[in-house]
């Protein structure tokens, strides 16, 4: 089962169907989402292939007494109703439903929070966190778009709009966003999921930037030692080896011995250690006069 099921499923459990109000705001949150079309003999049509998505809905109907109609169509269950049952809930316009206008201005948080449950269960999808984040839902009209973000605006969820031809959806990316998204519609099991996983990619995001770093010290380390050793090379090589002072004569002779030891640890096998700012220094020397 997908992550974005799970949260359907979970919601689908959510036990506040004593509440007249709230019942009805997430009616309405199913009505003004992207699944939601309007037939022939004004009959309104929602689609899904979850079996409790439309137990949900068909659980909302029948607490405001509406009747209603289930039917399979292919892999999907088919719920109609009549447009004259929720015409107080919404308006009705050239086929498509709006939220009223000034609606959200008279709604306390909880119905707030019911009509974003609704619109989610209706039209919403959450990728699997482990492989990215990412929230969407989706929308019939650029107004119903526009009332939505403007509800998780006063919700202080932070979404972004993307408008492509005829697709109208809002989405989310970032991870605590998403977190305080389902925190909101009341999916707790799939917030501790979610922080479970997003805490595991942080750390194991944490744990690579590390290694990386660590990796890319030690080639630096590396790399700096080759050419260490290839200008020591150079100076046995030309005879000009016994030319350089005690100090560099010991250093070389400790790198030539030692090819992957870090600075600081040359320094302290020195007969007077030195920090790792000085053993550098004598080994930078000794590639310059290598290098004349």
């Amino acid at each position: 089962m997908s992550f974005s099921s799970e949260v359907k499923q979970e919601l689908n459990k959510h036990s506040n169907l004593a509440n007249k109000e709230i019942v009805k705001n997430e009616l309405i949150g199913y009505l003004i989402s992207g699944n939601i079309e309007i037939g022939e003999r004004n009959q309104i049509k929602f689609s899904t292939e979850s079996d409790y998505n439309i137990n949900r809905f068909s659980k909302l109907l029948a607490n405001l007494d509406i009747n209603h109609n289930i039917e399979i169509v292919g892999k999907n269950f088919v719920i109609t109703l009549k447009k004259k049952d929720i015409d107080s809930f919404v308006d009705i316009i050239d086929n498509l439903i709006y939220l009223k206008e000034g609606y959200i201005k008279i709604l306390k948080e909880e119905s707030l929070r019911a009509i974003i449950r609704g619109v989610f269960m209706g039209s919403g999808s959450i990728n699997d966190p482990n492989k990215k984040y990412h929230l969407e839902i989706s929308f019939n009209t650029e107004d119903n778009l526009n009332n939505v973000i403007s509800i998780l605006n006063i919700l202080d969820i932070n979404t972004k709009k993307m408008i492509i031809e005829n697709k109208k959806s809002l989405y989310i990316k970032e991870g605590e966003e998403i977190s305080k998204f389902l925190a909101l519609i009341g999916a707790a099991k799939a917030v501790m999921k979610f922080e479970e996983i997003r805490i595991q990619k942080e750390m194991r995001g944490k744990v690579n930037r590390i290694v990386n770093c660590e990796t890319a010290n030690l080639n630096k380390t590396i790399n700096a030692s080759i050419e260490q050793i290839a200008a020591i090379k150079k100076l046995k090589e030309n005879g000009k080896f016994n030319n350089l002072s005690d100090n560099l004569k010991e250093i070389a002779n400790l790198r030539l011995e030692n090819p992957d030891m870090a600075l600081s640890d040359l320094g302290k096998k020195l007969d007077k250690p030195l920090g790792k700012s000085g053993v550098n220094y004598r080994l930078k020397k000794i590639m310059e006069i290598a290098n004349e």
